[in-house]
């Protein structure tokens, strides 16, 4: 999506989507219009993008993304009725891309290169997929240094993607076992630990966060260099899972690590 297009003709109609279905398998699929901006705005290949009103997007692009009016220039137009039989679940601005999902290798070789200038959060078995986008977003937010998640949660799941809004290409998101975490101090969040407050967070730091429903594994609590808590009032169980990575990266930001 490097130059802008005219409004595509029935053929051109018909080949975007013969290669939208070619590729459906194995590209990232980017659902609406603030996904495909986040893409495109980190370096995502996208090669093909789909919309059931072009104009209607591009004139939402001149509000929230004039940096991006050539890219999206390249929107292909088709019926609705085509792009209902593509996606699941057309997306209320009624756009849809693929993206070539960034190289494993790469992602691995980000989260290991030392030293950092941000954390990396890891997501101890987490089960929802909501969450672990919510999560993504935020990290991208604060230009954490990547998001790894544990056990079977695929971070790169549809769902997930869709809760990341398209933030996925602004930072290294991969599933890794615990014995293979990247280095450096392990700040593990749990109920029991020394308050954040009292802490300087590094920016080396590997953040972990345990599950929504049973917190931290034996494995990830066994490797901490440190258990860390929230501040709570009494009698309030617990923060939800974004929540505590947001609270816990706004520390680190504002304690001066950077």
């Amino acid at each position: 999506m490097n130059e802008p297009s005219a409004p595509a003709t029935a053929a051109s109609a018909t080949a975007a989507v013969r290669i939208w279905r070619g590729l459906a398998d194995t590209a990232v699929l980017l659902d609406g219009f603030h996904a495909l901006k986040h893409a495109l705005r980190f370096g995502a290949q996208i090669p093909v993008a789909l919309t059931s009103d072009r104009a209607a997007v591009l004139h939402l692009a001149e509000d929230l993304a004039p940096d991006l009016r050539e890219p999206l220039g390249a929107l292909v137009e088709v019926t609705a009725e085509a792009l209902r039989a593509l996606v699941p679940r057309i997306h209320p601005t009624g756009v849809a891309a693929l993206a070539v999902r960034p190289s494993r290798t790469a992602n691995l070789e980000a989260l290991a290169r030392m030293p950092r200038s941000a954390p990396v959060v890891v997501l101890d078995n987490p089960r929802n997929l909501g969450n672990a986008g919510a999560v993504i977003r935020l990290a991208a937010g604060f230009g954490a240094t990547g998001v790894v998640t544990t056990g079977t949660l695929d971070p790169w799941h549809p769902t997930v993607v869709r809760g990341g809004a398209g933030l996925h290409f602004a930072t290294a998101v991969e599933r890794l076992d615990v014995a293979d975490l990247p280095r450096g101090p392990l700040f593990a969040l749990d109920a029991e630990g020394e308050d954040i407050r009292g802490l300087k967070i590094p920016d080396d730091a590997v953040l972990a966060f345990g599950s929504e429903r049973s917190g931290l594994s034996g494995e990830v609590r066994a490797r901490a260099d440190h258990l860390v808590s929230l501040p709570m009032r009494p009698q309030v169980s617990s923060y939800n899972l974004a929540t505590s990575v947001a609270m816990t990266l706004f520390h680190w930001s504002a304690s001066g690590a950077q």
